[in-house]
This record gives C-alpha cells, sequence and structure tokens, in this order.
C-alpha cells in the first residue's frame, strides 16, 4: 500500500514528530511505501491567493501545488499528523487543504448539484495532539466536532473514506512512559488499519 503521510509541527523536537517515526517505522515494517510531507520543511505556502484561483481554473496549476496533488494521487492512504491549536487545525494545515485539495482535484460539482467526490478509493487517518486533557476535550464535545470537521469535511468530502482518528491530549504535561504508550497506540493503528 502507498502511504502518504502530512505532516505539520515547528518543531522537529515534538512529540507529533516522534508519532510520525513511529507511524513511518510500523508502516515499512508491514512493507508500505511511505512518503512524509514535512510542510515546515519544504516550506509549504500555505496562502490560497487570487493568483492561484486564476491559475487553478484556468488548469494551470502552480507547481508547489501540482507537486502535493501528484503526492495525493500517488497515495492509496493519507494521514495527517499535527497538533490542535484553538481548537482547530494550524494555519500551515489549513492552507495545504485549501490549496491542495481544490476545487476540480478534491470535488466537483456535477450538472446536477450534487458533490463529486474525485479522491474516492482512498483511505484517510488522522492523528493529533493537544495540551488540553483528553477527558475535558472528549466531555465537551471537541473531539467530535473535530471528527466532524476533518474526518468529514474534508476527507469524506473528497472521497477519502475515514478509517480513524487519534486524540493524545496533556501531551506537554505526561511524562516518558505515558507518551510512550501513546506511540505503542500508533504502531498498532498502523498495523491494524492498514492491512
Amino acid at each position: 500500500m502507498k502511504h502518504l503521510i502530512v505532516y505539520c509541527h515547528p518543531n522537529p523536537e515534538s512529540f507529533n514528530n516522534a508519532i510520525v517515526d513511529a507511524f513511518t517505522g510500523a508502516l515499512k515494517q508491514q512493507g508500505h511505501e511511505v512518503v512524509v510531507r514535512d510542510l515546515y520543511a519544504i516550506k509549504f505556502d500555505p496562502v490560497l491567493s487570487a493568483s492561484d484561483f486564476k491559475a487553478l481554473r484556468e488548469g494551470n496549476i502552480p507547481a508547489d501545488i501540482q507537486s502535493e496533488q501528484d503526492h495525493v494521487k500517488w497515495a492509496d492512504a493519507i494521514t495527517m499528523v499535527y497538533p490542535v491549536w484553538w481548537t482547530g487545525l494550524p494555519a500551515l494545515i489549513k492552507g495545504y487543504i485549501d490549496r491542495v485539495f481544490s476545487y476540480g482535484f478534491a470535488y466537483a460539482y456535477g450538472e446536477d448539484g450534487n458533490i463529486s467526490k474525485l479522491l474516492a478509493g482512498r483511505k484517510g487517518f488522522i492523528i493529533n495532539t493537544h495540551g488540553t486533557p483528553s477527558e475535558i476535550y472528549s466531555n465537551i464535545g471537541m473531539h467530535e466536532g473535530l471528527k466532524i470537521t476533518s474526518d468529514t469535511g474534508i476527507y469524506d468530502f473528497s472521497g477519502i473514506e475515514p478509517v480513524g482518528h487519534l486524540f493524545f491530549g496533556s501531551v506537554n504535561q505526561i511524562d516518558d512512559a505515558a507518551r510512550g504508550k501513546m506511540l505503542e497506540e500508533v504502531k498498532e493503528k498502523a498495523a491494524s488499519l492498514f492491512l
């Protein structure tokens, strides 16, 4: 299986980076091909500009968008790994969605007005970290809200089948042993979700 990991965190020593390493390692152990797109490392421009709009409408896809769309087209499964900031997606990954999951590539409207989901046939998984304890986010409905926004609003909207969503809370307050258990859960998901 060809697996694309879209990773977004500014600190290369973050727990998110450890998650990417654990997930990538577990996938490769199973024989998957893996490509990681570190949005900070590649200096991806998250700003959907007026010139982008014009170019996309004319079918002249900007090179940086085309490169990322080629990775998405290549993949059988797409996993996004990023922290939850201010109860949502960091600006860089939101900009990636805005620019890469564009009209005519990820979705289109048919003559009947219905949405055509152009990325069907792929699986989608999301791993999020946050500083707030998971019990709080779960109790106030934040986890469900984030699933609706990302799993349904991004993946399902474009035809990608959501197969799971992991939330790891209090990551900046817990010890290495607790983080180690989280990494084991990441590896287990890699082994069970993508056979």
